[in-house]
């Protein structure tokens, strides 16, 4: 759905029910920058902005798990110097954004296939975690080298090498034993999916847990996406009558 004309304020979307897991496809750095004669990189960097606007805002609007498609499987097929820069702008928001992310109790987790990143990006990963790991206020979720076709096959992997040791019968493979093998164990479905600059489609995001997601999507291209946009997909998602299959 596409957004509506006038952006709500916070106190107006404070007064009815908060989605509890908001995800986000951050859709757009490229085109921002080719609109400029920029180079992609500079996109990229610019979405950092966007990023401290999302995280402050589901901060203030209460929001217990925000997920961020940072790096997908498909983005190692971009240009060695592309993927490079982006670990680099990564790692540098990992380092210049943590102190914030304490004051503001985030703890960090993420997704995905994070071993194949470059060691030092998986150690700033690690230690940003560590030093957040008291916090108990929002988990900030990062989909790094993540796809949600492998995630479901890596499932599937595991449930198959359990039963080996287990030999787990037939009947208790259900919904729930096989959330439980996912990347995202303990934690609950998005209710929420924001994709910016304007595509309609869920690029390999997710695919099992966004079964029942509000989809909510923004011509605004990521760099430019601010707090009042988020506010205004929450606004809009309220709106929304939920009925998860059910007739009422």
């Amino acid at each position: 759905m596409r957004p509506s004309s006038t952006a709500p304020t916070i106190e107006q979307v404070l007064r009815r029910p908060i989605p509890e897991h908001i995800a986000i496809i951050m859709d757009g750095n490229g085109r921002w920058a080719q609109r400029r004669g920029l180079p992609r990189l500079m996109g990229h960097r610019a979405g950092r902005r966007a990023v401290r606007e999302v995280v402050e805002g589901c901060v203030a609007l209460g929001v217990k798990v925000l997920t961020l498609y940072t790096f997908s499987l498909e983005n190692w097929e971009r240009t060695p110097r592309e993927v490079m820069g982006l670990m680099r702008i990564l790692e540098q928001v990992l380092r210049e954004e943590r102190e914030e992310l304490k004051k503001n109790n985030v703890q960090l987790r993420t997704i995905g296939h994070v071993e194949r990143l470059p060691e030092r990006s998986q150690n700033i990963l690690n230690d940003t975690r560590r030093y957040l790991e008291p916090n108990d206020g929002l988990t900030l979720v990062l989909a790094l080298s993540y796809g949600g076709r492998a995630e479901i096959v890596d499932a599937a992997r595991r449930l198959v090498m359990a039963d080996r040791k287990k030999k787990i019968p037939l009947a208790r493979i259900d919904d729930d034993l096989f959330r439980r093998q996912l990347d995202t164990n303990g934690l609950p479905d998005p209710d929420l999916l924001i994709r910016t600059s304007g595509e309609l489609r869920v690029s390999n995001f997710l695919l099992w847990q966004l079964a029942y997601a509000e989809f909510w999507v923004t011509d605004t291209l990521w760099p430019d996406f601010r707090r009042k946009h988020l506010y205004q997909a929450v606004h809009d998602f309220q709106d929304r009558s939920r009925r998860f299959g059910r007739a009422n």
